[in-house]
């Protein structure tokens, strides 16, 4: 089995949790295939806590869901060391943060403090506690949520730990023809409860490692790194994307591609995956933050002003 079949046997599992979305669950597999974290951003139930699970599930990997609320405390996502008084030792007592694939409930109802305990585990996989260092289980990924139009009792994620999540994604609403399927998906019981796995996380680091053989020429690398310069130099764009922000847009494109059943990089797979990379990354005049939605189609717009490669040119 290829990577390519091996991944849309996933998709398929997933597919029978999750209706439509098909696109979102691309790139969720992207994601998952460059060990980057995705931050959900809608509405409360449209699914994000569900599409998390059924992932999980999928590859057999541990999952964890934290509810971020304004009193919780770093220790409840790291950990803590306990005195046992049974033993007289201190011990180390394993937060949620020790999973496969963690999801951040509402990560922007906890305060700064509680947010910034998840930068070292996203970018080190590693916590840090009382000057010991635990390692976290590989594959590690976070999939956190927060809602776009309720704003009292939040904080907002501030733009360096923005910038340590792969992909800013929006579910978006159903059809109505897919409403009406989920509702006869749900009728007797909830399909994620019956899900069953249909790989393991050894075989997910395989994939990954795979992801970065995928060849990309040096012209797509400049139409990657043109597309980023011009989020500095817009005339809108108080803070362009990155360095990270090029690295993550060319790490994705080669994942994108072996899940098309490429082992190459077209220009097609960096302006599909520009959106959901680049928006979270920018911050526009008088420091405004833009939503999943809004993101997309400014960096669409963007994407206009840059030169595509020729598919001579990449051949």
């Amino acid at each position: 089995m290829s990577y390519s079949e091996w991944l849309n046997s996933i998709k398929d599992n997933m597919k029978q949790v999750m209706v439509g979305k098909t696109e979102v669950i691309d790139l969720l597999m992207v994601s998952m295939l460059c060990s980057g974290h995705v931050l959900l951003e809608d509405v409360p139930g449209l699914g994000k806590t569900v599409m998390a699970k059924s992932l999980a599930k999928s590859i057999e990997g541990s999952f964890h869901r934290i509810q971020f609320t304004p009193d919780l405390l770093p220790s409840d996502v790291t950990g803590l060391n306990f005195y046992n008084q049974k033993t007289g030792d201190f011990q180390f007592r394993k937060g949620p943060v020790f999973c496969n694939i963690l999801l951040a409930d509402e990560i922007n109802r906890a305060t700064p403090r509680t947010q910034s305990s998840l930068l070292e585990a996203m970018e080190e996989r590693q916590v840090t506690i009382d000057g010991e260092t635990y390692p976290l289980a590989a594959p590690f990924m976070v999939i956190a949520t927060q809602n776009p139009i309720e704003s009292q009792g939040t904080f907002p994620l501030p733009e360096a730990q923005l910038d340590r999540f792969f992909m800013k994604i929006s579910m978006g609403y159903p059809t109505a023809e897919e409403e009406v399927e989920i509702l006869k998906r749900v009728m007797m019981s909830h399909p994620v409860d019956h899900l069953q796995a249909v790989t393991n996380t050894e075989k997910l680091l395989d994939a990954q490692e795979a992801a970065k053989q995928v060849k990309i020429s040096d012209e797509v690398m400049a139409y990657i790194v043109n597309i980023v310069q011009t989020t500095r130099n817009h005339p809108h764009i108080a803070v362009g994307a990155s360095p990270r922000g090029s690295i993550a847009l060319m790490k994705g494109s080669k994942a994108l591609a072996m899940l098309r059943g490429r082992d190459y990089v077209k220009p097609e797979d960096v302006k599909e995956l520009a959106p959901s990379i680049l928006g979270h990354r920018m911050v526009l005049d008088g420091a405004y933050v833009l939503t999943g939605e809004e993101s997309g189609v400014f960096v669409e717009q963007l994407l206009m002003d840059v030169t595509v490669p020729l598919e001579n040119d990449i051949a």
